[in-house]
């Protein structure tokens, strides 16, 4: 177990090194001279070339790509996520501020998410190919197909201006999360719902339940006993690589409902090309799916021995 476990670390650790490199390589890459850009963006009037040399000295943009990106990670690894070109303040500071609201509403998301599949997946898988499945369903499919904007579109619309539930302008209290929250969480819950009830059919009809059908188990407990445990690795699997599209959809909904998280800090470095903080926020998220995917793929090996057998 803990050489697996090891094992499992070790491509982790070099999976966060290729998606360091790959964010890192955003800036290089980029059309313009950053340089350039950051002199016109503090000033609006077009920078002298003497002063776009000083600055590519003073950001190392002047020496080899691999010594850029050496220095860059190691300045991230002591905090460092370089200065907005935007506002000139330090990305780090910026993003600490914020990166708690944004983790509360993703958490928040995240819990409706996997209680809203488990729970419609029990419910397909035991009533299939009945009305309640047909409804869940239709449900998993327009879930599926739509953009999680539009259901904050419509929310806002018909809940919050319609029904008076909830405020436009958010303050940061936990209970105005709820609402944002239950639509990440209802839109994400679609998808796993599938997955979860295509799982779940398919351990129904496995050798093992058929075993305890015959014993006169009742399907009730087939269903909660042994299917769900046996289904639960894909599922598991899932959330993990959803973790980091949970982080990366929020921006768009946290500008919806003005919740003091990343939203509108990265909205507005989009807007303005502002490379560092977005390097900043496609990299947390990045981080975030690899300690997410390692955490699920620890999970999964104390659950089913067969995946230690399997790598010895």
């Amino acid at each position: 177990m803990i050489r697996v476990a090891l094992r499992r670390f070790a491509q982790a650790l070099l999976t966060a090194l290729a998606a360091s490199l790959l964010v890192w390589a955003m800036l290089p890459l980029a059309p313009g001279d950053p340089a350039y850009r950051i002199l016109y963006s503090q000033t609006q009037k077009e920078p002298l070339p003497a002063e776009i040399e000083a600055l590519r000295h003073e950001m190392g943009l002047d020496k080899p790509l691999p010594l850029q990106y050496a220095q860059w990670l190691g300045k991230v690894a002591r905090g460092d996520l370089a200065r907005s070109w935007r506002t000139g303040q330090p990305v780090a500071e910026e993003i600490s501020r914020r990166l708690p609201a944004t983790l509360t509403l993703v958490g928040l998301a995240l819990v409706v998410s996997v209680a809203v599949a488990l729970l419609l997946a029990l419910i397909s898988a035991a009533f299939r190919d009945r009305w309640p499945d047909r409804v869940i369903r239709v449900y998993t499919q327009i879930g599926a197909a739509l953009p999680t904007f539009l259901f904050g579109l419509l929310a806002l619309q018909y809940i919050v201006v319609g029904a008076g539930v909830g405020k436009v302008l958010s303050g940061g209290a936990l209970q105005m999360a709820i609402l944002p929250a239950l639509i990440i969480g209802i839109d994400r819950a679609a998808g796993w719902t599938q997955l979860l009830r295509a799982s779940l059919i398919e351990a129904q009809e496995a050798g093992f339940a058929q075993v305890a059908r015959a014993r006169g188990a009742r399907p009730r407990r087939i269903l909660l006993i042994h299917a769900l445990p046996n289904a639960a690795l894909p599922f598991l699997t899932a959330i993990g690589v959803s973790v980091g599209a949970l982080l990366g959809g929020s921006p768009i909904i946290e500008e919806l409902f003005t919740w003091p998280g990343l939203g509108s800090y990265t909205v507005a470095a989009l807007s303005a090309r502002d490379f560092p903080v977005i390097q900043a926020f496609v990299l947390i998220s990045a981080l975030l799916y690899v300690a997410a995917s390692l955490l699920i793929d620890l999970a999964a090996i104390a659950l089913d021995p067969r995946l230690r057998e399997a790598h010895p």
